[in-house]
């Protein structure tokens, strides 16, 4: 497929897919969108390696694949080591000139459960070597891809089949996991929150990410029809109204340097977005209520870092 630029404002976005259609994501997939806009941002001078999960799954049934970049299949828990080889390996062969030496994007993608939890350990030890990497977190709140199990990343008071909510529980009785803080935490150059349903904030934070020296995170919201409950056509508006209520903000962390992307003069009522999920159906006014201070506490807590 020959390549053209369509400007979209001061932005250029490639006509070229190099995510291929014909994967086997569910309809009205957040994350699936995702990697598509990522892999626009991206080009094809790119290495990516994936965790197993979703993503995974759904884009490399042998003997097919949705991926027409160079692509790595590795476990849940270490998905950043792989990467931090692929970016060795690089410097080392064009050092011995046995490579041309030019920019090679290395790439790690992994899921909420594969960075929050099980890869935690990998991410903390790669960023704090300092690879020249970028690490996508596709977060989509939990375990998809084997049943709707609980992660550190599933919102407070959710519904999911090892934290059902019942007479004597909510569901989710623990608060979402702020990754994004504990990666900013260990002073990386760049750090920020995407989401599909802005599209073009995802791409150009996903090019700074690719671009700049060093590790780089961009941790992706990606709502999921299947596990979060709702009607599949809804996916842009579940995650515009993650951001517009305040339950995602979108920011990014430069150099240590907080800005804030967008920022509502008057944030919507939380209970517009639990409303639309049928994993928070259960929750009552109090819990409602409760969450809806939380977020409010978090969303000025980042203003405030940002000085907005």
């Amino acid at each position: 497929m020959e390549e053209k630029l369509v400007k979209f404002g001061r932005q250029s976005v490639s006509t070229r897919e190099y995510f291929a259609p014909g994967h086997r994501a569910c309809v009205g997939c957040g994350e699936a969108l995702a990697v598509r806009l990522a892999l626009k941002a991206l080009g094809e001078n790119v290495v990516i390696a994936t965790a197993t999960g979703c993503i995974e799954i759904i884009s490399s049934c042998l003997p097919q694949t949705s991926w027409r970049v160079p692509w790595i299949h590795t476990l849940f828990e270490n998905t950043a080591a792989v990467t931090s080889g692929i970016e060795a390996g690089f410097k080392a062969l064009q050092r011995k000139e046995e490579l041309p030496s030019k920019r090679i994007y290395c790439v790690a993608m992994a899921g909420d459960g594969g960075t929050s939890d099980i890869g935690i350990q990998a991410l903390s030890g790669a960023l704090e070597r300092g690879h020249d990497f970028l690490y996508l977190c596709y977060d989509n709140e939990a375990y998809m891809n084997t049943g709707i199990q609980r992660s550190s990343a599933t919102p407070y008071g959710a519904f999911t089949t090892t934290a059902p909510p019942g007479k004597l529980s909510i569901g989710q009785i623990t608060w979402k996991k702020n990754m994004v803080a504990i990666v900013a935490a260990h002073d990386i150059p760049y750090v920020a929150t995407a989401c599909p349903s802005y599209p073009f904030d995802l791409i150009d934070k996903v090019r700074k990410g690719a671009e700049i020296k060093g590790p780089a995170y961009v941790h992706i919201l990606s709502p999921c029809p299947t596990g979060w409950r709702y009607s599949t056509e809804q996916t842009i508006e579940i995650g515009k109204l993650a951001v517009e209520t305040g339950i995602f903000p979108l920011y990014e962390v430069e150099e240590g340097k907080y800005k804030m992307n967008v920022d509502r003069p008057e944030l919507k009522p939380i209970r517009e977005y639990l409303e639309l999920q049928g994993r928070f159906r259960h929750l009552p006014d109090e819990e409602i209520e409760k969450i809806q201070q939380r977020v409010e506490k978090e969303y000025h807590k980042v203003k405030d870092k940002c000085g907005v």
